[in-house]
């Protein structure tokens, strides 16, 4: 059992978090906090120039009142959105907080992820505690 656990939670039509976050739960041990982690994509400024006035801010306020009310759901349980690189601001903040497990769906790799790598499998690669990759 484990008593912090982070959930990355990607808001795509290829990613159901509803099984990780059951996962979670029954990894988690009395006590234990959850946390669902939202990771925004830095957007580069000329694509900015491109989306309607305060566009960002009105997704970041939607993502987190989600998150917020996933975790309501769960006996100690955060909701948490968050700005970086996918891959790489899960890992750190999966350092920094004293993670001890992370929890995190995976799409079906394609070729794409043999050239690039998915978040996932970054993950996976560089964790500082145990992962449960979910399909």
């Amino acid at each position: 059992m484990y008593r912090n656990i982070l959930v990355p939670i990607a808001f795509d039509a290829d990613h159901k978090p509803n099984d990780a976050i059951a996962l979670a739960q029954t990894l988690s041990a009395e006590g234990g906090r959850i946390t669902l982690l939202h990771v925004m994509d830095e957007v580069p400024s000329y694509a900015m120039s491109y989306m309607p006035a305060g566009f960002r801010d009105e997704t970041r306020v939607a993502l987190a009142r989600d998150l917020t009310e996933k975790a309501a759901l769960l006996e100690n349980a955060q909701g948490l959105v968050i700005e970086g690189h996918s891959g790489r601001t899960i890992l750190e903040w999966a350092e920094e907080h004293d993670v001890d497990c992370i929890v995190i769906a995976s799409h079906r790799p394609g070729i794409s992820d043999f050239f690039l790598g998915s978040t996932a499998a970054r993950v996976v690669r560089h964790a500082p505690c145990a992962v449960h990759v979910m399909r």
